[in-house]
């Protein structure tokens, strides 16, 4: 079992850095798949791997001084995804004292997973056919920082597909531009609710091993991630995004039904 965590948490973190999905919305469902663990424990897993990941990444990029990281425009949406990140991991909490089983919780994730990435990926296809903005309003970013880091917290993805899809859409970046911005924001979103579950007392029993190895694997997929995303072109990254999409909505749909059923 350990073997699975650290390799699936290595795959999505490369993976991830590459389209700058941060690799949470691979490392949940995939999990999940497997029947594991339970929903809260994976969550949580998965977040604390993503937000290694995302860390290393956002630091890597500061340190080569290559200003792929939009600050100015970055910012205001990573602030409000702190905001966003703590209203996602109430309503995290409050969704599973409601059902009271973590079925009902994990197939309301699945749902939601099926929704985001199936969106995306339209978007994606048809994104040559859509008119982009180039939104400068702060307030308005910190709106929409906040409705990414609400979705991305409850479902434990870390930020994933709907990141690129708004910065494409709203602020008009091309395809690299919108990784790295994307892991920026999601730094601060999964660093919100990570907080905000050990200050509440809400930690899921996890093994402190797999904990460790799934994060030294985030660490080391987003290192490795990274390089390769400098080496290929943004067609290459686009056309890996598309086909990652699809593998995902199709394992979402399983999960729905294995929760359901």
């Amino acid at each position: 079992m350990y073997l699975l965590f650290f390799l699936v948490s290595f795959l999505a973190s490369t993976i991830g850095q590459i389209c700058g999905i941060g690799g949470g919305v691979i490392i949940k469902p995939v999990l999940d798949a497997t029947g594991t663990m339970s929903v809260s424990a994976i969550s949580f897993l998965s977040g604390c791997t993503v937000l290694s990941m995302s860390t290393i990444s956002v630091l890597r990029n500061f340190l080569s001084k290559k200003e792929i990281i939009d600050i100015k425009s970055s910012t205001p949406l990573a602030i409000g995804g702190i905001i966003g990140g703590v209203l996602g991991k109430w309503i995290f909490e409050l969704v599973k004292a409601i059902f009271q089983n973590e079925n009902h919780l994990g197939a309301v994730q699945a749902g939601l997973l099926i929704v985001v990435t199936l969106g995306s990926l339209l978007y994606s296809v048809n994104s040559h056919k859509i008119h982009t903005r180039n939104i400068k309003n702060v307030m308005l970013c910190a709106l929409i920082g906040l409705g990414l880091g609400m979705i991305s917290t409850f479902l434990g993805i870390g930020g994933g597909p709907i990141n690129l899809t708004v910065l494409f859409y709203f602020l008009s970046m091309d395809t690299k531009k919108a990784a790295a911005n994307s892991l920026y924001i999601i730094m601060f979103s999964q660093f919100a609710g990570l907080f905000q579950t050990v200050v509440g007392g809400t930690v899921p029993q996890v093994s402190a091993l797999i904990l460790a190895l799934m994060v030294f694997a985030g660490v080391v997929g987003g290192v490795i991630g990274g390089r390769i995303n400098k080496k290929i072109s943004a067609e290459v990254v686009d056309k890996l995004f598309i086909g990652l999409m699809i593998v995902i909505v199709g394992i979402n749909i399983y999960n729905l039904v294995r929760f359901t059923i």
